[in-house]
């Protein structure tokens, strides 16, 4: 089975966000904005790429899609960045409808002979350093149930939302349906469907979504939560919702997502 995730890094697509703008060029200048893209980058680097070079199955692609507009300072940035994680995949792409360009970027990594278990993962993100496995794992084991279905769901529901800051790492447990994260979908061979085809909250209107519980000890995915979340606005988490984390916490973090509290201090401090 073949296992690809999307990532969406500030690509200015046309649709495709709930915070709304006048034009595509004031779109543009609110994602490039300077204070935006430096939390973008610190989460990305402190979140999400952490766990992508702890996965114990290290056989995934991460394609990122960038705007072919973007600053070469950002864009040198990401590289830099994710040069050492070869399953990284860089993808440009001009202004366009958002989902067929994410439909592009996931098809042009594809193996259209094999099932494909895709997953979105935003860049302020993270995953289990054992994800990669784990859902290798659980789809293996519903392969039968896949036959002739096209597609179905794979929802690892247990993770935490979580704040990165100077002060370190605020942070609640959740057990939510349908959070993105660790959301897969399993395709048959030749579906040029992708994950990005559909809604997540509206996934059960259209495939099969199997609830995966883990071990109370085995969360499975962070959510960032932070000032420039588009797919929160208007959450009812206020930063007095999340608790600073305590020694067990700060472990967990390290072990099960790489998270190391002291870099996300130096980070947002430097």
């Amino acid at each position: 089975m073949q296992v690809i995730g999307i990532c969406r890094f500030s690509y200015p697509a046309l649709g495709g966000f709930q915070v709304e703008h006048d034009s595509q060029a004031a779109r543009t200048a609110y994602l490039y904005a300077p204070a935006r893209m430096e939390d973008r980058f610190r989460t990305f680097e402190g979140f999400t790429l952490p766990a992508l070079r702890a996965q114990t199955d290290p056989d995934f692609t991460l394609v990122i899609v960038v705007g072919d507009d973007i600053p070469d300072t950002y864009g040198n940035r990401l590289w830099d960045l994710t040069q050492d994680l070869p399953q990284v995949v860089i993808r440009q792409y001009p202004p366009a409808p958002h989902r067929e360009v994410m439909q592009r970027a996931i098809n042009s990594v594809r193996d259209m002979d094999r099932i494909s278990l895709q997953f979105r993962l935003d860049d302020d993100d993270a995953v289990a350093v054992d994800f990669v496995a784990r859902l290798r794992r659980e789809a293996a084991a519903r392969r039968d149930q896949l036959k002739g279905q096209r597609h179905m769901a794979l929802d690892f529901r247990d993770g935490y939302i979580a704040a990165p800051g100077p002060m370190g790492i605020a942070a609640r447990r959740t057990d939510q349906r349908l959070m993105t994260a660790a959301l897969a979908v399993a395709f048959e061979p030749r579906v040029r469907s992708t994950v990005m085809n559909f809604s997540h909250i509206r996934l059960p209107r259209f495939m099969t979504c199997h609830d995966i519980r883990t071990d109370a000890d085995r969360p499975m995915y962070v959510r960032g939560h932070n000032l420039w979340n588009d797919s929160r606005q208007g959450a009812d988490i206020a930063p007095e919702d999340l608790a600073p984390l305590d020694a067990d916490g700060r472990a967990l973090f390290r072990n099960r997502f790489a998270i190391d509290e002291d870099h996300i201090r130096r980070l947002f401090t430097a």
